[in-house]
């Protein structure tokens, strides 16, 4: 895989859809469309050398087939986050909105940022399959919670029998899922490793730990500050001139703050040097859910240096 540091001579900008990639090429200033095919893909990736550098959109998945291809041809690619890529096309005042549009706006993304870019990398086949159990186990748990919320409500009465019938499939199907996690989880050196480390730490259970390397396997491999921001836990500045703003965590995943918020109540409560923290944020008057978002940040920093050290801090 090319360095980073490597200057590419020529830039790809693919927009992935379901049945065709629509690719913008540098070289030639053209735009064509690949059948988003694997024989197709991997020809295309014959035609490019590793002097070039591929960017494409996350898209639901079906920019795997063409992320395989180019790590088979040793062609530098990277997966783009899809919020950044529309950021950038904004900043250049583009209203409309087309494949190709889209297409020529990741080669620009990638030829202008292309040494702070991450290297796409392919990753166990374990790790994609624990990663699609525990979204699956998320978006089945807020069904459940939307539907157990209408059983509440007068005017469903109508539809209760067919609610409570759905609640007590999704409960099975939560169940399953939850147990071929765990299959998995005890089938597997490394992972059964890792989760072994993180409910080591007070206030992280199963659940908890095998979700949260499912949705940050960065961690580990990053500094606290990055662990913190990437988990949408670090507070950012907001200040101008004299005006010293409330600082607001913002950006990050989402679903990493979801799953470590019940793990940070039990931290604030139990954990020796959580709790005193959290206590000490009290007393200078911080409002407890700030003190509780503080005490995730610090949970998250620990569980990186679990992973990373291969050992729990006495």
């Amino acid at each position: 895989m090319a360095d980073p540091a490597t200057v590419p001579l020529a830039f790809i900008g693919c927009d992935v859809g379901k049945a065709e990639i629509v690719v913008f090429d540098s070289r030639d200033k053209r735009i064509r469309s690949i059948p988003n095919r694997a024989e197709n893909l991997a020809a295309f990736a014959q035609t490019l050398d590793v002097d070039c550098f591929v960017v494409c959109e996350a898209t639901g998945g079906h920019e795997q087939a063409l992320l395989a291809a180019m790590v088979a041809a040793g062609i530098p690619c990277h997966r783009a986050d899809a919020r950044k890529v529309k950021a950038f096309i904004r900043s250049y005042g583009t209203l409309g909105k087309t494949d190709a549009i889209d297409a020529t706006a990741l080669h620009r993304y990638g030829e202008e940022r292309h040494s702070s870019l991450i290297r796409w990398r392919t990753r166990d086949t374990w790790r994609d399959t624990h990663q699609t159990l525990i979204l699956a186990r998320q978006d089945l748990v807020a069904t459940r919670v939307a539907y157990a919320n209408r059983l509440g409500a007068p005017s469903d009465a109508a539809v209760r029998p067919f609610f409570e019938a759905l609640l007590a499939s999704l409960e099975g199907q939560i169940a399953a899922i939850e147990a071929a996690i765990r299959t998995l989880v005890d089938d597997n050196a490394p992972l059964k490793q890792a989760v072994t480390l993180l409910t080591g730490v007070v206030g992280i259970g199963f659940k908890t730990a095998s979700s949260l390397f499912a949705l940050m396997p960065e961690l580990g491999g990053l500094t606290g500050a990055q662990a913190g921001a990437l988990g949408g836990l670090a507070p950012h500045p907001n200040q101008s001139g004299a005006r010293e703003g409330y600082r607001r965590t913002k950006g990050g995943r989402p679903e990493v703050r979801k799953v470590l918020f019940m793990a940070a109540m039990s931290a604030a409560r139990h954990h020796k040097t959580l709790r005193p923290f959290y206590e000490r944020l009290i007393a200078k008057g911080k409002k407890k859910l700030v003190a509780l978002v503080a005490v995730m940040r610090k949970l998250l920093v620990i569980c990186n240096a679990v992973l990373r050290d291969g050992a729990v801090a006495a």
